[in-house]
């Protein structure tokens, strides 16, 4: 499956008021890992950031003045995101902006809606299920998953888009390195040793000793697995797979 994290910034906060995006930022996924391939680009919305805006992410309306316009980018934009699912923190956002740049271009009705060619995933309904009551902004999130967003002084689409990808590999509980897809975990190319190449420990060697936990151990394992549980709102996999190992019907999520 493709996934293209995606994020943007605008000039306001409602498309309906005229608002318009100035920032477009995508990285994509495949496998869980990065591809390499990032859309990124700067809008020039033919109207005036408003300074609550203009707080947040930092983009001036000077710095826009000479950026291309939405139907510049939007053939090469809308080729990065077609037949993807596309990760958004807060997607009601994001989709109703792009639905309302795309319904001004009355001479390409073929765009449609983003709906129309992509699903979309969104991390923040997510988040309110598995942390209610909580805060889940990009920020809680990085700081409850342990994600480095210390370069995040302000908004920026292609940086949070970044930062956004490692916190929803976080959320689903796998790997959460971004490294490049065809690279190991020390940075070199390739998919790793080939079978010739792979070292197999004799047949002769010493038992491994089997150290098992003691009483305390079990017991602070099980008050841990107790925190995840209640902190999930269903038990950790741990106690799903001991459950499925003693026939019981596992809650899997």
């Amino acid at each position: 499956m493709r996934f293209v994290v995606l994020d943007t910034e605008t000039t306001g906060l409602e498309a309906r008021e005229g608002h318009r995006i100035i920032e477009i930022g995508c990285v994509e996924l495949i496998g869980r890992r990065l591809t390499g391939r990032h859309f990124h680009v700067y809008i020039n919305p033919e109207r005036e950031v408003d300074e609550g805006a203009m707080a947040v992410h930092g983009i001036s309306n000077e710095f826009l003045a000479d950026k291309p316009r939405f139907r510049e980018v939007v053939d090469e934009f809308f080729e990065f995101i077609k037949g993807a699912e596309l990760i958004i923190h807060n997607a009601a956002f994001d989709i109703g902006f792009i639905n309302h740049e795309f319904a001004r271009l009355k001479d390409r009705p073929q765009l449609g809606e983003v709906l129309d060619h992509c699903s979309v995933l969104d991390t923040l309904l997510m988040a309110r299920e598995r942390h209610p009551g909580q805060r889940n902004n990009l920020d809680a999130l990085c700081k409850r998953y342990g994600v480095d967003n210390s370069g995040r002084d302000l908004h920026g689409a292609l940086l949070d888009a970044e930062i956004l990808a490692d916190v929803y590999l976080a959320m689903t509980g796998g790997q959460t390195s971004l490294s490049l897809a065809g690279q190991s975990s020390d940075g070199e190319g390739g998919n790793g040793p080939q079978v010739s190449e792979i070292r197999r420990l004799p047949a002769d060697r010493p038992r491994t000793p089997v150290i098992r936990a003691s009483q305390a151990e079990l017991e602070q394992h099980a008050a841990r697995l107790a925190a995840v549980a209640k902190s999930c709102g269903a038990p950790a996999l741990w106690q799903q797979l001991e459950q499925a190992a003693e026939g019981e019907a596992p809650i899997l999520h």
